[in-house]
């Protein structure tokens, strides 16, 4: 079980660094004044909030395997079977990057304009602007709904042991099949997907704490 709960949290870590990546793409092109980059960043949002996780996982498992196969063979090159732990992680990446690119995108909303102002004034550039004074302040902002989507996203690897990846729930099912005991040992993938977001919960805690030290309630 430890095996699988170390695994669960590698799964877990890989597919938060591409829902990040994509969530900060995201975030920028709902903001951004092209109608183009609005609506397919939108559309990408909807479609991941519309359909269930389990889907999109077994799409991306299953689908994108026969799409690259059938690529591979038209070029007339050998079969290529799909990692099971990087169609995991990327399937979570990519349902989570929709969710966190509305993270992203209040928080830069709750930085104040005149922020970008006074930078402005400052003789800074745009760019030195958005990196040295609202892009701190935005992760702060962004702090609590990011704690909440890792939260769900460490619960959510429990999916990967759908496409055979050897995770915390699929051990478990393993065992309570060989025992004939699947509640004890489901009780236990409860208890360690517990003990993984409390610990999670609590550093994540320590750190909103950190990053508020001298900002006052209701301040930037």
């Amino acid at each position: 079980m430890l095996a699988g709960a170390w695994l669960s949290l590698q799964v877990a870590l890989a597919a938060l660094a591409i829902a990040m990546a994509l969530g900060v793409v995201g975030a920028m092109a709902r903001l951004a004044p092209q109608p183009a980059l609005r609506a397919s960043a939108e559309a990408y949002a909807t479609l991941v909030r519309g359909v269930p996780e389990l889907v999109l996982m077994l799409l991306v498992f299953y689908g994108g395997q026969g799409l690259v196969g059938g690529a591979l063979e038209a070029l007339g090159l050998p079969p290529v079977e799909i990692d099971q732990f990087m169609a995991g992680v990327f399937t979570l990446g990519f349902i989570y990057g929709a969710y966190l690119s509305e993270t992203f995108r209040g928080a830069l909303l709750g930085v104040p304009p005149g922020q970008w102002e006074a930078g402005l004034a400052y003789g800074m550039g745009r760019g030195r602007v958005f990196w040295r004074l609202i892009l701190p302040q935005a992760a702060r902002l962004a702090l609590p709904g990011l704690t909440n989507n890792w939260l769900v996203l460490l619960k959510a690897t429990a999916l990967v042991s759908v496409i055979g990846l050897q995770d915390m729930m699929y051990l478990a099912k393993q065992a309570g099949s060989a025992t004939r005991e699947p509640f004890t040992y489901l009780l236990w993938a409860g208890a360690g997907y517990l003990a993984l977001t409390s610990a999670s919960l609590l550093a994540l805690r320590l750190l909103s704490r950190r990053v508020s030290v001298g900002v006052r309630h209701g301040e930037i």
